[in-house]
């Protein structure tokens, strides 16, 4: 009998608790694995007593879809999504729609959604945060694809996805369509750019505290409770405050014992990269996955930290003074990061035709996610008083944040830097912001020397923009001029 809403491929946890949550939302839902064994263990067990239908083939759990069939992947991303594209294509008829919840490639996307459709299919790409407490009780989904998917798959995400209370006592679901092909899966690497990013601002708050004023984990804890309750309210900040209370089975704090080398799967750099390819000075991101890879190098620093001298990190002084000063200067870089987090989306959407509602992609992160937080808000509302804002920094609100944070920014920044500590991200932000603020930079002395040595050509000051000039710097050079790439 065709009556299951939908259908799931992939029983690891984050599949498994998306099928538990579409079935406690009323949800009929036909499930399957690849190593079917895991389908009756899930049913034997996390699904006992629940409607979720076990299937044992591909075709078995299709024919328990009611049409249009609604099948959603969550696999390893790369060949094992286009694996099974083939497998399903065979089994589906026009119309029916395939979507792909794993953290994809946003081109793999693009490319997978023009395929699909070319079958006469419909096809979603889908970003899905939270880990696997939001799969089961509420992620954030950040659906792309066919534009014409998106009415037939919009009540079971809205339904399953985390809620946020508005002021009218209402609440809105943090889900909603964000554009065609792979906006989803792009918003979803710029959601994790961020969190790279205010991951890393934690940590060098945390580095500046334990080195810079001798914190212990139980002070810190503290410090981070009292920050949640303010402006840094946010589900990192929150975890951040409960690890530096675990205690190891020695009494000691735990965190203090796990090796500084930290990992990553990618998304991070992939977000770098398209910065990169656009022009945007995504500095914050990089800087935060260059300062996992260097932490990476551990059996280097571990040498290098006996032969390379350096200042004394001990600080004097006010210590509740500088922690204050801590505070905001975290909240101004979280700013910026957000900015040029913004800065991408707006490129891209520019690149790839996308109409991205910007303030609905803040809505989207304000809960279920792993960056979300009382700040996105505040984005939000920017964006309903003026749709068109150019720039984060622009707004009132941010430009009232960052004008105020200034003096205790500068001041951690400065300090961090006379007592040998690395804050990558805090630093570029703050240089971010000083380079963005500033009617003219050096570049005119850096496009004298590219012509120079390249005969790059340069635009004049005095002359209209588009028009460019060569200089024959040596009286040697000849006339011959090389293109110009706009990005760069």
């Amino acid at each position: 009998m065709s009556n299951a809403d939908i259908g799931l491929i992939g029983l690891a946890v984050m599949g498994q608790n998306l099928v538990l949550n579409m079935n406690d939302h009323g949800f009929t839902v036909a499930a399957y694995n690849r190593t079917v064994s895991k389908v009756d263990e899930f049913l034997g067990k996390e699904a006992k007593g629940t409607k979720v239908i076990g299937a044992h083939s591909i075709e078995e759990m299709v024919g328990a879809l009611a049409k249009p069939r609604r099948i959603m992947l969550m696999v390893q991303s790369g060949k094992p999504v286009d694996e099974f594209i083939e497998h399903l294509l065979p089994h589906l008829t026009p119309g029916d729609i395939i979507i792909d919840g794993g953290n994809s490639n946003y081109q793999d996307t693009i490319r997978r959604t023009a395929y699909v459709e070319s079958k006469g299919l419909l096809y979603i790409g889908t970003g899905v945060s939270g880990g696997e407490e939001g799969a089961r009780r509420g992620p954030s989904i950040m659906p792309g694809g066919s534009p014409a998917a998106w009415p037939h798959v919009k009540p079971i995400f809205q339904a399953i996805a985390a809620k946020v209370k508005r002021a009218d006592g209402g609440e809105d679901s943090c889900c909603e369509w964000v554009g065609e092909n792979g906006a989803g899966h792009y918003v979803k690497m710029v959601h994790n750019g961020i969190e790279y990013g205010d991951m890393q601002l934690i940590c060098e708050a945390y580095l500046l505290m334990r080195d810079g004023l001798g914190m212990s984990a139980g002070e810190m804890q503290k410090v981070f409770a009292k920050w949640n309750k303010g402006k840094l309210d946010s589900y990192l900040i929150e975890i951040t405050r409960d690890i530096l209370g675990v205690k190891d089975t020695d009494g000691r704090p735990l965190v203090d014992k796990i090796l500084d080398a930290a990992e990553q799967k990618g998304t991070g750099k992939w977000t770098g990269i398209s910065a990169l390819d656009m022009g945007i000075p995504l500095t914050m991101v990089v800087e935060a996955v260059l300062g996992r890879s260097l932490s990476a190098l551990k059996d280097e620093r571990v040498a290098a930290a006996k032969v390379l001298s350096g200042p004394t990190p001990k600080f004097t002084g006010d210590k509740q003074a500088f922690v204050d000063a801590l505070q905001e200067a975290v909240y101004a870089s979280k700013i910026i990061s957000y900015t040029q987090g913004y800065m991408l989306m707006r490129a891209a959407a520019k690149e790839y035709n996308w109409n991205l509602n910007y303030g609905g992609i803040a809505l989207m992160w304000r809960g279920g996610c792993i960056i979300r937080s009382a700040f996105l808000g505040k984005i939000k509302e920017a964006f309903d008083q003026n749709p068109n804002l150019n720039n984060l920094l622009l707004d009132p609100y941010f430009k009232k944040q960052v004008g105020a944070a200034q003096p205790a920014w500068r001041r951690v920044v400065a300090k961090a830097v006379q007592k040998g500590i690395p804050v990558p991200a805090m630093s570029s932000a703050l240089a971010f912001y000083d380079g963005y603020r500033r009617e003219r930079l050096p570049a005119n002395l850096l496009q004298a020397q590219r012509d120079y040595f390249g005969a790059h050509t340069y635009q004049r000051l005095d002359k209209p923009r588009g028009e460019y000039f060569h200089t024959n710097w040596t009286g040697r050079g000849g006339d011959v001029t090389s293109t110009v790439w706009k990005k760069g």
